[in-house]
């Protein structure tokens, strides 16, 4: 969650899916799911900071055909604003989710990634003056609550789980720098074209990385199922995700895309099912219920609408 101020389509709410559409969004939130399995696959040999960069330079080498001269005309207009939503939408959170990968579940990371719209909402309201209806108000007390929940069931701080405490910390640092890339880029970029702010954030992480993945770059080199998950990473659940969702605004609205944030966490619970055989728990099934909730309360979904996201907060993501 783009990479995700910027420039959204205006589509009317009355706007039919069609099925097309549908199963655009099924396959979004199959690959934004997958973004978990992949970065368990490859983290411990990669290491959190290495696989990171992996996946910022193969995303960027894949969005070069996106690089058309009006984008190239915006990056290099808003290029300090794009460098800090590369920073705080993708560099940091890849490393903080990748570190995460070393000893959490797909699955419950995938969990802890639907906080970023209630942190959004949260922060909004402390900071920025937003105001919170009653709805939103009760929404995101369940949604912190299935956090509490997810937490108190699954991680520790040493022993035999392998410091998940610290790796579930960093999934919610990781929401923490998506919230902040939500409010900065709906009040910096707000004029510029998503594509040209994903392309350009891409560029930007993996320049920022560069320097610490060589300082760190695993002594054994990586195998070759590693280095699939990075490439999946970068090429599915980065470029094709960009893709997959910005044409989604244009055909069904921005604020209809969102669901895919109701979508991750199935879709990352499943992966980790099926292909690493991950049990899923009371604590992740509860947890994961209790937060989508209040997820869908702070929304607005369940009154049938739901307004368009601070920034594009999953966009620039996953």
């Amino acid at each position: 969650m783009t990479s995700k101020g910027s420039r959204f389509p205006q589509i009317k709410d009355q706007t039919i899916m069609k099925p097309s559409d549908i199963a655009a969004l099924l396959l979004l939130g199959a690959i934004w799911g997958a973004s978990f399995l992949f970065m368990r696959m490859g983290a411990d040999e990669f290491g959190g900071m290495a696989l990171a960069d992996m996946r910022a330079i193969g995303a960027a080498v894949c969005s070069i055909p996106l690089l058309t001269r009006p984008r190239l005309a915006e990056m290099r207009t808003h290029w300090r604003d794009i460098a800090v939503i590369g920073l705080a939408n993708s560099a940091l959170p890849f490393v903080l989710f990748s570190y995460a990968a070393q000893s959490l579940p797909a699955g419950v990371s995938a969990i802890s990634d639907a906080i970023a719209p209630l942190l959004v909402a949260l922060s909004g309201w402390l900071w920025l003056g937003e105001k919170l209806s009653a709805m939103r108000a009760s929404g995101l007390v369940i949604g912190l609550t299935g956090v509490v929940w997810l937490v108190a069931g699954t991680v520790g701080f040493g022993g035999g789980h392998r410091a998940s405490g610290w790796a579930m910390a960093a999934c919610v640092g990781a929401n923490v720098c998506y919230t902040f890339g939500a409010h900065y880029s709906q009040r910096c970029l707000r004029g510029v074209t998503p594509l040209s702010v994903a392309t350009g954030s891409q560029l930007a992480a993996a320049v920022m990385l560069l320097p610490f993945t060589v300082w760190l770059w695993p002594a054994k080199t990586p195998g070759l199922p590693a280095w699939l998950a990075a490439l999946g990473l970068a090429a599915l659940c980065t470029s094709l995700a960009y893709v997959l969702f910005y044409g989604l605004m244009v055909r069904i609205g921005a604020a209809r895309s969102m669901a895919v944030l109701y979508l991750i966490p199935v879709f990352g619970v499943l992966w980790g099912l099926l292909f690493l055989r991950e049990p899923v728990t009371l604590a992740m099934a509860g947890g994961c219920a209790v937060i989508l909730l209040g997820v869908a309360l702070t929304t607005g979904l369940l009154r049938g609408r739901m307004p368009a996201p601070a920034g594009g907060v999953a966009a620039e993501r996953r």
